[in-house]
Formats: structure tokens, sequence, C-alpha cells
């Protein structure tokens, strides 16, 4: 049996966290990484990463639900709650997707109930009470990959070796006249709330994620 891993993100808040979550997913062997809800986010911090991962896109929570499910895999939400289990006893059976909540207020209960099972990170310092949700990420895909027994790269002095950038990613998403519809109108919104001024004023760091979803 082949154990592969997923990342669902659903309508993060900090639109340059999904490149470095993207990073942080080609480092530790992330099979494709899901995003649920908005997808216009900025890939600044992925440092290339975004061309060596496949991106899918889902509109509702229940649809990413069926897909993962279609491929015999856990879904795991990956938060501070009752019942949830530290990741470092690695308490995992299967391919697994990981889901990462907003990083204020963490899962939804709509995201809850999606999930099979929770992990949490301990800490061991009284100084925050929360990780951010880049950086818990990858401490909860390292020790998947450990469990799983995901071969090391290589190394070539004091870094990895990085593949050939492949001619073109795997982009896959779902598209319905009315989630169209409801995506122009959330983009009208955003704007109008200047979500979208430094785009407009040429900020070379808005490379939005929004370009993985369009053909050439």
């Amino acid at each position: 049996m082949v154990i592969k891993s997923y990342v669902v993100v659903h309508n993060i808040a900090k639109r340059h966290n999904v490149g470095t979550l993207a990073r942080s997913a080609t480092a530790f062997g992330v099979t494709e990484l899901i995003l649920v809800g908005r997808r216009d986010f900025n890939a600044f911090g992925s440092h290339g990463s975004t061309s060596h991962l496949p991106f899918r896109h889902f509109h509702s929570l229940l649809d990413a639900r069926l897909f993962i499910k279609e491929r015999d895999c856990d879904i795991c939400g990956v938060e501070i709650a009752d019942g949830a289990l530290p990741v470092n006893e690695h308490p995992f059976k299967k391919s697994t997707a990981f889901l990462l909540g907003n990083e204020g207020t963490g899962l939804s209960a709509k995201e809850c109930e999606i999930c099979d099972f929770f992990v949490y990170i301990p800490q061991y310092g009284s100084g925050t009470a929360s990780l951010n949700v880049t950086v818990a990420a990858s401490i909860v895909l390292h020790h998947f990959g450990v469990w799983a027994g995901f071969s090391e790269r290589l190394r070539d002095g004091n870094k990895f070796v990085v593949a050939e950038r492949p001619a073109r990613q795997a982009k896959y998403w779902t598209e319905t006249e009315e989630s169209i519809i409801k995506e122009q109108r959330s983009r009208k919104k955003i704007a109008t709330n200047g979500f979208f001024d430094e785009i407009r004023n040429g900020d070379p760091a808005s490379n939005l994620l929004d370009a993985l979803f369009i053909e050439d």
C-alpha cells in the first residue's frame, strides 16, 4: 500500500501563508495541496515550490471530503482540541489529509465535522498559546513522513537536491455556473475592502496562486 499525504486549506485568512505552506508541503512529500473556498492567494514565500506541487480546488468542504474519501484517506484536523492526540505519538493508520484551519479562530465546527481524528503539537514553553499555521503544518507533516517511512531526499552540500522544474504542473478545479457567480461576488466584496490594493499598485510580491488554476 502506497502511503500519501494531502494538505487541505479552507478559507485561510493570511493569503501569503499558502506560499509557505506549499514550500513545506513539497519538502515533506505531500501529494497534493487542496484549496477549499477562496483561491485568490499569494504565492510569496514558496521559493518556486508551487511548480513541484499539484493543486486542487473545491468550493465546498463536502466536495473535498468526497474526493479524499474516494482515495481511502483519513482526514486529520490539526487543532488543540479535546480528544486530540499528540502528533509525536504518530497516531496514523493510512494515507492522510491534514486539514488546517483559520489562523485566528482555528478549525470551525463544519471543518471539525469532516475530520476522522485530530492531532495537536505539544508545547513546552509559556510564551504563546499556539503556533503559526505554516509552522504547525511543517511539524505535523514531518512527523507523518517519519511514520510513513518516506525516503529522505538526497543532499548536495548544505542543501537538499531540488528536482528539475516540471514543464507543466497539474492543476485541478471544479466549476459550476453557480460557483463562478459566488466567487465573482466574493472577489468584488474583497476588492471593496482593499484586499487587492497592492495588486493594483503593481506590487511584485502579489503573485496570486489563482494563476495556478488557469490553463495556459
